[in-house]
């Protein structure tokens, strides 16, 4: 099974967060399938890959470790495919929706860390 994590903190009102999340997400070819307050799921839309490779990112959403305004985010992409190369479609993802969150231009990013 592919999986890669990262981090982001950024400055966003709280309230407008998970619609921006759900627009970062359907912008990576994704459709939120759970959604409470703290936690989102999306799953990458079929009909580009094979069902093995499809991707899914769920999104932990901490923000009460840091100020008012500041938001933490985790994120894990994953699919069931094996990484048997560095540049394998679950990567491919992980780094469209890194890219996205990083572009993202209505919130500012504090920090960010991938692995």
């Amino acid at each position: 099974m592919a999986r890669y994590t990262s981090l982001f903190t950024v400055v966003v009102s709280f309230d407008r967060l998970r619609q921006m999340l759900t627009d970062i997400l359907r912008s990576c070819r994704m459709d939120v399938i759970y959604s409470t307050e703290d936690y989102l799921v999306a799953r990458e839309v079929p009909g580009h890959v094979t069902f093995a490779k499809l991707v899914t990112v769920e999104v932990l959403i901490d923000r009460f470790a840091t100020p008012e305004t500041e938001v933490r985010m985790s994120f894990v992409v994953k699919n069931e495919e094996l990484p048997l190369q560095s540049d394998n479609h679950c990567r491919t993802m992980f780094d469209r929706v890194n890219q996205a969150v990083v572009e993202n231009r209505q919130w500012h990013l504090i920090n960010s860390a991938a692995s």
